[in-house]
């Protein structure tokens, strides 16, 4: 237990910090699971629909420090590369 004053307020804010990124990290995840809850269901235009927010969700806790930039740019080529790969696999079952 810190003694100091200056202590006991670090770790009040690292505990309060901690606490909104753990929420904020948990939006990330539902709206990443969203998307691909879509695309496992080959629903075309729900996952279209859900790409730019999910998009701007990652965008949003790069912003806010939750998630490094580049994992960012991995996630969202990796949702990018799962929808197209659903489109192809649409237009060659038509």
């Amino acid at each position: 237990m810190p003694i100091i004053k200056s202590a006991k307020k670090r770790q009040e804010v690292a505990i309060r910090n901690n606490e909104r990124n753990k929420a904020e990290r948990s939006e990330l995840r539902t709206a990443i699971k969203k998307f691909k809850t879509a695309i496992a269901n080959k629903d075309i235009e729900l996952a279209e629909k859900l790409l730019p927010e999910t998009f701007s969700k990652i965008d949003e806790e790069v912003t806010k420090g939750i998630i490094h930039k580049n994992n960012a740019n991995n996630k969202k080529a990796a949702l990018s590369v799962e929808l197209s790969k659903l489109k192809k696999e649409n237009e060659t079952s038509k």
